[in-house]
C-alpha cells in the first residue's frame, strides 16, 4: 500500500488490502463525508434528476442518476485507471443507487 492510500484510512483502522480500502473509503464518503456536504443521496439524486430531466426533456429517475454518475466515473477510469478516486466514487454511486432502488 502506498502513502497516498494510507492517507485515506482513518488512523484507528487497521491496514487492509486495496480492495477493502476502496470499499471502506466509499462507505465513509457516502455515509459521512459526502452526506454531510450534499445531504441524503435520495434528495440529492432526485434534485439532479429533476435538472437533467428538464435539460433532456424526459423523465430521469434517481436510479438513472446513480447509474449515469457511475458511468461517468467508469469513463474517467478509461483515461486514467490509476486514479483511485474514480474507483471509490463509482463504488459509492452504485451503493447509493442500490439503496435508492431497493427502498422504493
Amino acid at each position: 500500500m502506498n502513502e497516498e492510500s494510507k492517507a485515506w484510512v482513518e488512523e484507528d483502522l487497521p491496514i487492509r488490502s486495496d480492495r477493502a480500502l476502496i470499499l471502506d473509503t466509499a462507505k465513509m464518503y457516502v455515509t459521512r463525508d459526502r452526506q454531510a456536504t450534499h445531504g441524503e443521496p435520495e434528495d440529492s439524486f432526485s434534485r439532479i434528476a429533476a435538472y437533467w430531466g428538464v435539460y433532456l426533456n424526459r423523465d430521469i429517475s434517481s436510479k438513472d442518476v446513480a447509474i449515469m454518475m457511475t458511468m461517468l466515473k467508469i469513463a474517467r477510469l478509461d483515461e486514467n485507471p490509476g486514479n483511485r478516486d474514480n474507483w471509490i466514487d463509482a463504488c459509492g454511486y452504485l451503493a447509493c443507487g442500490g439503496e435508492i432502488s431497493t427502498s422504493t
